[in-house]
């Protein structure tokens, strides 16, 4: 009687088909993968232009000149610099007739403060604003200074000397502070605060404008 003879040679072909099977699914999901990764970075220059070729899709920029203008004066009073300083301040009153201590009154006052400057954008008007596709011009408003403020808590009075024949003039000292208020907003003029305050609301609002999508933003 002949016995039938069985073969193991199919088994190796199988195993061998399906690795490669395997290997070129493993292959087209790592390529999708990378794909989908690089046409959701591919957000700026030469590689955005490279992924909407492969994937057909194209730019959409809401760039409408009210749309633009709006969204920047949503920013409204802008404060850009804080211009902080200590200093002490003299007020007297003095008589024509009299030397001062018969009848002098001086104070000195140690005063820190503060001027905040910066635009207002909400003055902002549509002529203002140029937008050519990508880009866009700003011209902002002139820079201003916001408020001038002692910080109370740190304003004191360093020393008082009022004459023998006088009282201390209760008024003095608000005058002083007024006097001191002043000079502190002269001083940050004089250190240039308004042109910090423009430079500064200009690298804001540049920021803010590339957020939306442009690519070449020009504020003066």
């Amino acid at each position: 009687m002949t016995h039938p003879i069985h073969t193991t040679e199919e088994r190796p072909q199988r195993t061998s088909a399906g690795r490669i099977f395997f290997t070129l699914l493993l292959g087209v999901l790592v390529g999708a993968g990378v794909l989908a990764f690089f046409v959701r970075n591919a957000t700026r220059g030469i590689w955005n232009e490279v992924a909407a070729k492969i994937t057909g899709r194209s730019l959409s920029l809401e760039s409408s000149l009210p749309t633009v203008v709006s969204k920047i004066q949503q920013l409204q009073r802008l404060e850009t610099v804080v211009y902080t300083m200590d200093k002490v301040v003299e007020g007297s009153r003095q008589s024509p007739y009299l030397p001062d201590f018969l009848a002098g009154d001086k104070l000195l006052l140690i005063v820190h403060g503060q001027v905040i400057a910066g635009i207002d954008l909400s003055h902002l008007s549509p002529g203002d604003v140029q937008v050519h596709g990508h880009t866009i011009q700003v011209h902002l408003p002139q820079p201003e200074v916001f408020t001038t403020t002692l910080d109370n808590s740190r304003t004191r009075v360093y020393s008082r000397e009022t004459g023998l024949f006088v009282a201390a003039d209760p008024n003095l000292e608000g005058e002083v502070r007024a006097k001191a208020q002043q000079d502190l907003q002269q001083a940050a003029l004089d250190d240039g605060i308004l042109q910090t305050a423009r430079k500064n609301a200009a690298a804001t609002l540049t920021t803010m404008l590339l957020g939306l999508g442009f690519e070449q933003v020009e504020v003066s």
